[in-house]
C-alpha cells in the first residue's frame, strides 16, 4: 500500500484496472491470512514468511539497491512505518472483524493531517480540519461510547486497525520525504520492514508463550503462502503501474474501493457484522478519506 504521486493526465482504463487489482487483493486478503491460521500459522508468521521471501529475491536480482539504504537513512525509517502497517492491518482482519479493522484502518485523513503538520510543516487549513472532523465522528460513531461518553477501542482488533492507519499515513508522509527517487529501493524497504518487524514481534510472542510457534513444515500452507505472495506481488506491481500513470488524487479515490471489497467479502463469508452504527460510521469515514482525495480548486 503506497501512495500514488505519478502526474498523469486523464485516467487510463488499464492504470484504473492495475489499481482495482491492487485493492481487490488488499480487499480479500483476510480471508487466506485466515485460512493459514487454520493450518497453524499466525498471521504475524505468514507476514514474516512472505515479505522477507519477496525482498530476498528482489535483492538477490538487484543487489545493488542496497547501497541506497547507506545514501537515505529515511528508507530504514520508511522500512519500520511499513512494517507497522502490514503487521497491524495483517494480523488484525485475521482475528478481528473485517468491516471494523479496515474502517479504522482507513482514519487516515486524521493521522496525514497531523503528521504532515509535525513532520512537514504543512498547517493545516480549515477545510483539512473539517476533514478531520468528519472522519472522527466516523469513528465515535463506529466504536461507540465508554462509561465516560469517549469512544475507545473495545479490542485488540481495533487497536491494530487504527495502528495501522496510522502506520500508512506514516509511510506516505516518508515517500514524499523521500522525493521521486527509484522506486525499488523504496520496494527493499517496505517488504523488508513489513517481514522484519513481524518476524520480531512473532518472535517475541513465541518466547513469551503469547503466540504460537512457527508449525512443522507442510505442503497445504506452504503452497498457501506461495500463492499468497504472488499475489502480494501482483498487487505491488500494479500499484506501482496504476499510481505512475495517474493523478494521485484519482489514485486515493480508486483506493477507495479496497474498502468495498473487503466489507462485501467479509459480510458474505460472515467474518464481519454490518451493524447500522456500523455502516453509518463507515460512511463518514469514507466520505472523509474521499474527500481528501478529491481534488481541489
Amino acid at each position: 500500500m503506497v501512495e500514488g504521486r505519478g502526474p498523469g493526465r486523464g485516467a487510463p482504463a488499464a492504470a484504473v484496472a492495475a489499481l482495482l487489482v491492487n485493492a481487490f487483493l488488499w480487499g480479500v486478503s483476510w480471508w487466506p491470512f485466515r485460512w493459514l491460521q487454520e493450518r497453524g500459522l499466525h498471521p504475524l508468521w505468514s507476514t514474516a514468511l512472505i515479505y522477507l521471501a519477496v525482498v530476498t529475491l528482489f535483492v538477490a536480482w538487484r543487489p545493488a539497491t542496497l547501497s541506497e539504504f547507506r545514501r537515505q537513512p529515511l528508507l530504514w525509517v520508511l522500512g519500520a512505518a511499513a512494517g507497522l502497517t502490514n503487521v497491524s492491518y495483517n494480523w488484525g482482519v485475521t482475528i478481528g472483524d473485517v468491516v471494523r479493522v479496515v474502517l479504522l484502518f482507513y482514519l487516515m485523513p486524521v493521522w496525514t493531517v497531523l503528521l504532515a503538520w509535525l513532520m512537514l510543516g504543512d498547517r493545516p487549513r480549515p477545510v483539512a480540519l473539517a476533514r478531520m472532523a468528519l472522519a472522527l465522528a466516523g469513528v465515535w460513531t463506529v466504536l461507540g461510547t465508554g462509561a465516560g461518553g469517549i469512544p475507545w477501542p473495545h479490542s485488540l482488533p481495533d487497536v491494530l486497525g487504527l495502528l495501522g492507519g496510522l502506520g500508512f499515513a506514516f509511510n506516505n508522509i516518508l515517500l514524499r520525504r523521500l522525493g521521486d527517487g527509484p522506486a525499488a529501493p523504496r520496494l527493499i524497504a517496505m517488504f523488508g520492514g513489513g517481514g522484519l518487524v513481524a518476524g520480531l514481534v512473532a518472535i517475541a510472542g513465541t518466547s513469551q508463550g503469547t503466540l504460537p510457534a512457527l508449525p512443522p513444515l507442510a505442503l497445504p500452507w506452504v503452497a498457501g503462502l506461495a500463492l499468497l505472495a504472488l499475489s502480494f506481488l501482483a498487487s505491488n506491481l500494479g500499484l506501482q503501474y496504476g499510481a505512475s500513470r495517474l493523478p494521485a488524487h484519482t489514485t486515493a479515490l480508486v483506493m477507495l474501493s479496497e474498502v468495498v471489497f473487503a466489507s462485501l467479502s467479509a459480510v458474505v463469508l460472515g467474518a464481519a457484522e454490518l451493524s447500522p452504527r456500523t455502516l453509518v460510521g463507515g460512511l463518514l469515514i469514507v466520505a472523509a478519506a474521499a474527500w481528501s482525495a478529491w481534488p481541489e480548486r
